[in-house]
């Protein structure tokens, strides 16, 4: 997606847009940090508790915990878009469609 960056963050891998983390992976490897606002957080998490939970660390931040072995891979990739979406600037927006981003995942 236009604008992300890799790097790393607590010195796992991170991805950002424009300075603002949208995921990192948390250092048991299994477990990625995904920015999402409070609404959405609490609606996944109660949906579907083996996948989205938080810690008491997360619970004022607009971040849910996902289990990578457990979340299916579309379902990965369009909250990975939400989240993208929820950081980047419009401009960056204006030109992206999620068509582009259409391939399978294996």
């Amino acid at each position: 997606m236009p604008g992300v960056e890799e790097g790393s963050a607590y010195g796992t891998p991170a991805f950002r847009v424009r300075g603002k983390l949208l995921a990192r992976l948390l250092e048991d490897g299994e477990t990625l940090v995904l920015r999402t606002d409070f609404e959405a957080r609490d609606i996944l998490m109660q949906v579907n508790p083996d996948v989205f939970h938080i810690t008491d660390h997360y619970r004022s931040y607009p971040y849910v915990l996902v289990n990578l072995p457990v979340v299916g891979p579309a379902e990965l990739q369009e909250l990975l878009e939400q989240a993208w979406r929820s950081c980047a600037p419009k401009k960056l927006q204006d030109g992206y469609r999620s068509d582009d981003w259409n391939r399978e995942i294996p």
